[in-house]
């Protein structure tokens, strides 16, 4: 049972819908005998009327019942029907472009499509399939069609609006991507909420989670440094780190494999290089890296990089704590962070 003086915390996560919670804790509401996850849509108990768990089974075990609203004994981030549905039907035909008919020969509501993609994937549906036509324009393109061809493909009559609606998702003009190259962007569904992984057959680029403050930006940077455009898909590097997560969050993998492809300065590089030595189940304070870097005085430089780690749980900055004991900051929250040290704490007894 989570403790009483964490109970206010909680209880403001579940009153503002906190994502960041999922998997954290689970509210048992004693007026109505069930118990929910924190981004449930439900009317919101009373504060006194509520009990906090850390896992399904202790509310369970508590006599309460799954709400059926929230369904917090399936999958957190279970695929809706409706994204499912049309995610189904961009995958049969990718290069189509979508219309109001569409939606209404699949009896799906064009405004409820609109919101589940974009609370899934940060993106509209519109968006998500026009991502998937362009990442088909690209393909086409670096294959030696021509520019012109794969613009009447993709169903675009106006070359201006083909090359305008092509830069804003690939970063550049059709004809200015023959040396660029390709990272797909996936998610991932984990025990604490869905993440981004970014990457290509070789090497995984990016790992975060999707409602981390500035992911947008870390994305475009990434963008720009690589000159590469980034589609919707999946890689071998992708799949493999899936597979990795999944074991890691099931307590039975502490050491990660998939190639890594780090992006930072020396120092940096450096700084990740010694997170990745801290055991599971460990801590280590920002000055403790900076005197193992025989640079003892640079433990905000170290801070720095450790917050420029584009790779969660894999360089594993949340490991890093203050000197005085607290936790620090973590781009993915304080509470995802305290939650993976707890399970790596059991996991490696």
């Amino acid at each position: 049972m989570i403790p009483a003086e964490r109970y206010p915390e909680c209880y403001l996560a579940l009153v503002e819908k906190n994502t960041e919670y999922e998997g954290v804790f689970y509210v048992g509401v004693k007026t109505t005998g069930v118990f929910c996850r924190p981004t449930c849509p439900a009317r919101k108990p009373k504060f006194e009327n509520c009990e906090f768990y850390e896992t399904a089974q202790q509310a369970l075990l508590a006599s309460f019942r799954p709400c059926q609203r929230c369904q917090p004994l399936s999958h957190p981030n279970q695929v809706s029907e409706v994204v499912r549905l049309l995610v189904e039907a961009v995958e049969q035909n990718p290069e189509k472009r979508w219309k109001g008919q569409d939606f209404k020969n699949l009896s799906v509501d064009e405004s409820t499509a609109r919101r589940q993609f974009k609370q899934r994937f940060g993106m509209t549906f519109v968006e998500y399939a026009r991502a998937r036509r362009m990442g088909i324009a690209l393909k086409n393109i670096r294959s030696g069609q021509s520019v012109i061809d794969t613009q009447l493909t993709t169903g675009y009559e106006s070359s201006s609006g083909f090359r305008d609606a092509f830069s804003r998702i690939m970063g550049a003009a059709p004809t200015l991507l023959e040396d660029s190259k390709v990272l797909k962007a996936a998610w991932i569904d984990t025990r604490l909420g869905p993440m981004m992984a970014i990457g290509d057959e070789q090497h995984l680029y990016l790992l975060e989670f999707v409602d981390r403050r500035g992911l947008e930006r870390e994305v475009e940077r990434l963008r720009k440094r690589t000159k590469s455009a980034i589609i919707p898909g999946t890689t071998a590097s992708i799949q493999s780190i899936e597979q990795e997560l999944e074991l890691y969050f099931d307590g039975k993998l502490s050491d990660f494999k998939t190639p890594l492809f780090l992006l930072g300065s020396p120092f940096q590089q450096s700084v990740w290089a010694q997170l990745v030595q801290i055991p599971p189940g460990e801590t280590r304070s920002y000055s403790d890296i900076a005197v193992a870097l025989e640079k003892p005085t640079a433990f905000r430089a170290v801070a720095q990089a450790n917050g420029a780690n584009q790779l969660a749980i894999i360089i594993p900055c949340h490991r890093v704590i203050n000197s005085n004991g607290e936790l620090g900051g973590y781009g993915g929250g304080l509470s995802r962070k305290n939650w993976l040290l707890k399970h790596e704490k059991q996991a490696s007894c």
